[in-house]
């Protein structure tokens, strides 16, 4: 059963609104707005050893999971903030009544949105997830594109749970005021709630799935018109679908489902 209320630290200290779609609390914000906020929040942490802001995303799969899974949904309620990554999810807050979302703020085209503003106020950023080549290139793409931002880092993703400590004093001992972790649902998730306190003194955490392949050029990004459509899901189940097929026909159906019932 849902709480009564969205947990309070879902709000992001009050700055964005939230509503309950899909089950879980869901930021009432766009992407400029959250960029924004989100980096004068981290340059205004830097040189305090608060625990970071954790900022987290749902689609339909994360939707599903936190209804199936109670440890799951723990985790994502731990979040500061959790954005929309799926037009689904923006339909249906317009047409159902309340506040409805803006737009899809997915973290494939936030992270621009962070680092066309990082220049100006010298905002760090540190990579960890995917393979040491796949982060590699990630991280050189980016640094092209925004020849002004500071990537002060890079790790792969696969970390074993007795080099958490020894990885996350690594984060550290570099300021980043952004942490990007792309390690895939439910595992970003799971390593962000073990290793918090580990990462007192970065300002913000965001998840980021399967960012860096896409970054990479690994994988690509579904045309525009799919993605305005919220078929983004279907072009990657087509060009993947031994590994993604059955996902989605298993899990988009139950996602409809609290799409349509457990929403205010």
């Amino acid at each position: 059963m849902l709480p009564d209320q969205p947990d309070k630290r879902c709000d992001l200290a009050g700055l964005w609104p939230v509503r309950v779609i899909g089950g879980l609390p869901i930021a009432v914000v766009d992407r400029a707005r959250s960029a924004e906020d989100l980096i004068a929040l981290a340059v205004a942490a830097r040189g305090s050893d608060r625990p970071p802001l954790y900022v987290t995303s749902a689609n339909g799969q994360v939707m599903v999971e936190a209804d199936r899974d109670p440890a799951f949904r723990a985790q994502m309620m731990t979040a500061d903030a959790i954005h929309a990554d799926g037009m689904p999810m923006v339909f249906l807050s317009r047409f159902s009544g309340g506040r409805p979302l803006p737009e899809r703020v997915a973290t494939t085209d936030f992270i621009h949105d962070v680092f066309a503003r990082s220049a100006g106020p010298g905002v760090r950023h540190f990579l960890l997830g995917a393979t040491a080549d796949v982060i590699a290139a990630a991280a050189a793409n980016l640094k092209a594109l925004y020849p002004d931002a500071a990537i002060v880092g890079t790790h792969h993703g696969y970390i074993r749970p007795d080099e958490e400590a020894a990885v996350c004093a690594e984060i550290v001992a570099t300021r980043p005021d952004f942490l990007w972790i792309g390690m895939g649902v439910p595992r970003e998730q799971e390593f962000v709630t073990r290793n918090l306190h580990r990462l007192a003194g970065v300002g913000v955490v965001k998840t980021a799935g399967g960012l860096f392949d896409f970054l990479s050029g690994r994988r690509s990004r579904a045309p525009v018109w799919m993605q305005s459509l919220g078929l983004e899901w279907l072009w990657r189940a087509l060009l993947e679908p031994r590994r993604l097929g059955r996902r989605y026909l298993e899990t988009n159906p139950a996602a409809l489902v609290l799409l349509l019932t457990r929403n205010r």
